[in-house]
């Protein structure tokens, strides 16, 4: 299909009817040397979406003699295609072609292999031209919830909770930098020695982190946060039982009547998850603006403004901070502000959002508990500088936050909602709050799975009570606090 880059065969379309468009270049018996296999970093063509190689791939062992046919192949195929004509094509008739062409060079070259391998080598060699490489098999499984690659040689996966290897590799350190570096080009970011630290998201929407050389030792690393193609529910949190039924009731209410909202927990609790749950419950009349450093939340409203972060430039100028979003969305009349996750000064500006008209916005923070929760945001405000008593910024947190809902990562690798927690007000320089439901555990089984239990702590009218009433939804919240009695053990 493609002729070789420098000669003059026919271009591209051009060939004679009937005739195929390949045009064969001669292959050396001798393959090229690892040195002389030629960098690629593809053209910004669809990842392999069209069709994704089956899951079970990254579970076959590969041994050294595969990756080095692996690397002979690829050299040739590079030598035999016009990349700039590749670019041009759909993803299933590229995956088509090169298919073909590796075909032809694997019959040339004389390589013995099984089917299986040879089926093998077809995928990788498609994955590493038009995907992500090694990584197309994991990002096409569902069931991952996180990808981390360690350098090239060491990529761990963690499914249902549990962290384990894989048998996954890169053929160097090079395929792996050219991987993130076709990850990061597509939000318009880079990754080098200048730049080593970047945050990016897949174009599914996936999260991704890479830290580059010379900071990382052993090559780079690469951390994706798969996205979630099925958006969860409150309901299906109630199934895998990170919740109980009157608790997601209470939620949905707290959604619905703009209750200002902070989801608390640790890495890999379900913060990002746990918003998407409650944003779904915003009435769809709503203006709603959303901040991220990655875009990665999946609101359902019709009027919604998307905003992201962006880093410095080559000459480090241009840089859009959160603190910089948040201030901006205050001009563009919205009625809710979510930010998908406070780490800094810009809880101030959100904060101060909150206690002036944009009642029911919600952000998500890194802490362990709601006073943990609480304590984390007054040290935020003081990291931006601001001379404020600290007195004062407690009643600014305290004025501002009705309810934290606390998320946490158990050690047997489920998450639970294991607070939802009011915010009163301040007895002196203190912080009141009140928990309305909570989650205890009561020990684990034989399989380490952790039993425990949801319960209502008997509020009878919570804080947010008028507000509930004022929307209509003073019935059914009592009647959820008075259906939450102890029930049977969660596992």
């Amino acid at each position: 299909m493609f002729g070789k880059r420098g000669t003059t065969g026919p271009s591209f379309g051009q060939a004679p009817a009937g005739t195929r468009t390949l045009e064969r270049v001669p292959l050396p018996a001798a393959a090229p040397r690892q040195s002389d296999t030629p960098t690629y970093t593809s053209p910004p063509l669809a990842p392999a979406s069209a069709a994704p190689p089956p899951p079970q791939s990254e579970e076959r062992q590969r041994s050294a003699s595969f990756y080095d046919t692996k690397s002979q192949v690829f050299g040739a195929l590079i030598e035999a295609i016009d990349l700039s004509q590749l670019a041009k094509l759909d993803g299933v008739s590229a995956r088509e072609e090169i298919r073909d062409i590796v075909n032809e060079i694997i019959t040339i070259k004389n390589v013995v292999m099984s089917i299986a391998e040879q089926e093998d080598l077809l995928e990788d060699i498609c994955n590493d031209v038009l995907g992500y490489g090694p990584l197309e098999p994991l990002l096409a499984r569902d069931d991952i919830a996180d990808i981390m690659v360690n350098g090239p040689n060491t990529v761990y996966i963690e499914v249902s909770g549990k962290i384990s290897k894989t048998g996954i590799r890169f053929r160097d350190a090079s395929q792996l930098m050219n991987i993130c570096q076709r990850i990061v080009s597509q939000v318009g970011r880079r990754v080098d020695e200048s730049s080593p630290i970047c945050d990016a998201r897949l174009p599914d929407g996936s999260r991704v982190n890479v830290i580059a050389p010379p900071l990382a030792i052993d090559g780079a690393a690469l951390t994706i946060r798969k996205f979630k193609k099925d958006k969860l529910t409150l309901e299906q949190l109630v199934k895998f039982g990170s919740i109980s039924p009157e608790g997601a009731e209470v939620l949905k209410i707290i959604g619905r009547v703009r209750c200002n909202v902070v989801v608390s927990g640790g890495t890999g609790s379900g913060k990002t998850t746990l918003l998407n749950c409650l944003t779904r419950y915003i009435d769809s009349d709503e203006r709603i603006i959303t901040c991220e450093d990655a875009a990665e939340l999946q609101l359902q409203q019709p009027h919604v403004v998307r905003l992201e972060t962006r880093p410095p430039n080559l000459e480090g100028e241009g840089r859009v901070t959160m603190t910089d979003l948040v201030k901006n969305c205050l001009r563009m009349r919205p009625e809710r502000i979510i930010v998908g996750e406070v780490r800094g000064p810009e809880v101030f500006d959100l904060l101060q959002a909150m206690n002036t008209g944009h009642d029911g916005s919600m952000g998500t923070i890194h802490a362990n508990s709601p006073r943990e929760c609480l304590s984390r945001m007054e040290s935020m405000i003081a990291m931006g500088g601001y001379s404020l008593p600290a007195k004062t910024v407690r009643e600014i947190i305290v004025g501002s936050v009705d309810i934290i809902v606390q998320a946490s990562r158990l050690r047997d690798g489920s998450r639970r909602i294991t607070h939802i927690t009011e915010v009163l007000g301040l007895e002196g320089d203190t912080p009141i709050t009140q928990d309305l439901f909570v989650y205890e555990m009561l020990g684990e089984d034989e399989n380490g799975k952790i039993a425990g239990q949801f319960r209502s702590t008997g509020i009878g009218r919570p804080k947010f009570w008028d507000r509930a009433r004022y929307y209509g939804e003073d019935q059914r919240l009592a009647a959820a606090l008075d259906a939450a009695d102890v029930g049977e053990p969660m596992r």
